[in-house]
Order: C-alpha cells, then sequence, then structure tokens
C-alpha cells in the first residue's frame, strides 16, 4: 500500500509516501486544530489507522492501552476531521490538523490533552513543581461519557 522504503533520497525528496513504522508497527502522530493552532493531542498509528484516516477524513489512532485501532469520537461524539496530514522529512512522524467543532480531544475532558503548563526558572529539589491549568473547565464529563468503556488509560 504505501511505497517500500528504498533509499534517502527518495525518502527525504521524493513524492511518494514511504512512512516509517517503528519496531511495534507505530509511528507517532501530533494533532493539531485546524483553528486555533492548538495542539490538540499525541498518539500513533499503525498501518490500518493511518489508511483509514487518509480514506475517511477522520481520524484514526492505534490504542495502545487497548492494543486496538481506535477511530477518535467514536464513543464520545467528537470526531476529529482531517483538514490536513503531514509527514516530516525522514517520513517517521505525521501532523495532523482536525476540525473538532466545539468539542474536545481530551478523555479527560478538556479540549485538549496539553490543559497544563509546566513552569519555567530554577528547580528547588525540596518542593514539588506545580503545574498551572491552562484550561479552566472541561467541555464534558468523562464519567458520563465513557461510563460503558473500559478505563482509556493505563497508569
Amino acid at each position: 500500500m504505501f511505497k517500500k522504503r528504498e533509499n534517502v533520497v527518495e525518502i527525504e525528496e521524493g513524492k511518494l509516501l514511504s512512512p516509517k513504522f517503528d519496531n511495534d508497527g507505530l509511528i507517532p502522530v501530533v494533532t493539531m486544530c485546524h483553528k486555533t493552532k492548538d495542539i490538540l493531542m499525541h498518539g500513533y498509528m499503525n498501518v490500518e489507522a493511518l489508511k483509514k484516516t487518509i480514506e475517511t477524513k477522520e481520524a484514526h489512532y492505534f490504542s495502545r492501552s487497548r492494543n486496538a485501532l481506535w477511530h477518535k469520537g467514536n464513543t464520545s461524539g467528537f470526531v476529529q476531521k482531517v483538514k490536513e496530514i503531514r509527514i516530516d522529512d525522514d517520513q517517521d512522524s505525521i501532523w495532523l490538523t482536525v476540525d473538532i467543532g466545539s468539542g474536545a480531544s481530551c478523555h479527560v475532558g478538556y479540549r485538549s490533552c496539553f490543559y497544563r503548563s509546566i513552569p519555567l526558572g530554577t528547580i528547588d529539589n525540596g518542593r514539588k513543581i506545580e503545574m498551572k491549568f491552562l484550561e479552566k473547565e472541561k467541555k464534558f464529563d468523562p464519567e458520563e461519557i465513557y461510563k460503558d468503556q473500559p478505563n482509556p488509560t493505563k497508569i
């Protein structure tokens, strides 16, 4: 389906898609909101997820915690409609630009998975680093949305 990776010139300068999946068959994906340009999430795709994303124009990922293909928004209703897919120079990382409407991308209920900021400066080893919440309100109640689903993450 995708072009075989044969030489660096074709990979870096060629026109044919030749993604590099890691030893687990995954490629990292950064997902950005096309309206706000905020980073919404980081995930992974396998061959099937990338193929389905391209064909359906909706984001599909591979859930490492569930070891399964995952159509983003299938449970919550907040489907990510793909506006653009980019791949980096080595073809080993993907950047999605998506439309989530007024929805969310984070299973915790926030709009973005990157809802906290880490303060910069000197680290005092005697105190804990306190993060700042950039999003104050959740878009949905995850306990209600996912009540019939297995825990979406493993700690």
